[in-house]
């Protein structure tokens, strides 16, 4: 098959020749040809020096023009390619997952740049985020069909970046029919979420590890989780004995989901939900004395972009002094960032400084990202997009 040719700049396929799969804009030749090829549409890479170095989605419009989906420059995209790159990707989670509950497809890291599928059982919700892989829409059902034969899929096509790629938001049932409540099973517990309503896929599982380590911590202890969503952290510090829970999230669906997977899990007379801003509750918790043994606070993205980067910075250090000065002594402090315009670095320095602010010491017992379902691509940080801190105060 052929597709049209868009041409490297001299000089700039450094990146590309070391392993990363985007090309920007300004490493092009954005000529009138290129710029009149359709978004989304397949193209062949040459180099400065007129050899072929792959085949990439293309979009004139985006800050991320070209996205690599293979270096094979006589490879063809169509229905089989998108399988036997799904193939090897539940290939790969069924090596690191007894049950079927994972992040089948991670996009960039699994090869499939702007397709995300999350697994849900018989469910798979989709996310086709590049202008690329929304057109091949047709092709990732068929291959999903192939592959898995799910008996409902979904496409949670509402991410902000859509609308960088020029996408409309949209949520769709591509498949079967979807109710109000999925179930999800995370270290062994149960819990209901809500994939047509409810935030991304309606789960995180990015978290299991880290939710599973810090639940390790929780026995015997009073539990405050800010920013709980459906409760991951809360009801998984609750099963392994947590003395009390309280789950905090500005969402009331969230928290009726969290409330329900609790019952289902026969925790619900230790746990108690309240709707509130974080920032607000965290300051009237300390006006009221009241006291934690561990504080888990996972946020939502405080830098969605880099210009966010300086006012993002000083809310993970005041979200760590206020969340600090709720700890006993001793006590822990656990905390996330899924920003990936925000370094391992600069949020370790971060919320470091906010435990200090807050007059506390204490030793750094985890850092860690996501779980193994949601790969890094070697040459792409933006992959290693999450941090997670577990701190052991004084």
């Amino acid at each position: 098959m052929s597709y049209p040719t868009i041409k490297i700049l001299p000089g700039e396929d450094r990146r590309l020749r070391n392993g990363s799969p985007w090309l920007f804009s300004n490493e092009l030749r954005m000529d009138e040809a290129a710029k009149a090829v359709p978004p989304g549409s397949l193209v062949r890479l040459m180099g400065p020096t007129g050899k072929i170095l792959g085949v990439a989605h293309f979009n004139p419009h985006s800050l991320i023009a070209a996205r690599l989906l293979t270096r094979n420059k006589d490879a063809v995209i169509d229905r089989a390619f998108i399988a036997r790159r799904i193939a090897r990707a539940l290939a790969l989670r069924e090596r690191l997952f007894d049950a079927p509950f994972y992040r089948l497809v991670h996009a960039e890291a699994d090869g499939l740049p702007g397709l995300v599928v999350d697994r849900f059982g018989d469910t798979l919700v989709v996310q086709l985020n590049t202008a690329g892989m929304n057109a091949l829409e047709p092709l990732v059902v068929e291959a999903l069909d192939e592959v898995l034969s799910p008996g409902v899929l979904i496409a949670r096509n509402d991410t902000p970046s859509r609308g960088l790629e020029g996408l409309p938001a949209e949520v769709r049932v591509l498949k079967g029919e979807a109710g109000p409540r999925l179930e999800v099973i995370e270290n062994g517990l149960s819990f209901a979420a809500d994939p047509l309503g409810g935030q991304k896929t309606g789960w995180f599982y990015d978290q299991r590890p880290n939710r599973l380590f810090t639940a390790g911590l929780c026995r015997g202890e009073a539990v405050l989780d800010v920013y709980t969503y459906c409760g991951g952290f809360a009801l998984t510090a609750a099963a392994h004995g947590a003395k009390s829970v309280v789950a905090v999230d500005g969402s009331a669906h969230a928290l009726a989901l969290a409330a329900e997977s609790a019952a289902r899990q026969g925790s619900a007379e230790r746990c108690s939900f309240q709707r509130a801003d974080a920032f607000t509750f965290l300051d009237e918790a300390a006006r009221e004395k009241r006291r934690f043994g561990v504080v888990i606070a996972d946020p939502p993205a405080f830098v969605k972009s880099r210009k966010d980067l300086g006012s993002g910075l000083r809310g993970y250090r005041k979200l760590a002094r206020l969340a600090a000065a709720l700890v006993t002594e001793p006590g822990f402090l656990c905390l996330g960032c899924c920003s990936h315009h925000v370094s391992p670095d600069q949020f370790a320095a971060e919320t470091w400084a906010g435990i200090r602010e807050a007059g506390r010491g204490g030793r750094l017992l985890r850092s860690a990202g996501a779980g193994p379902d949601h790969p890094v691509h070697p040459a792409l940080p933006e992959t290693a997009y999450l941090k997670f801190l577990v701190y052991a105060l004084d």
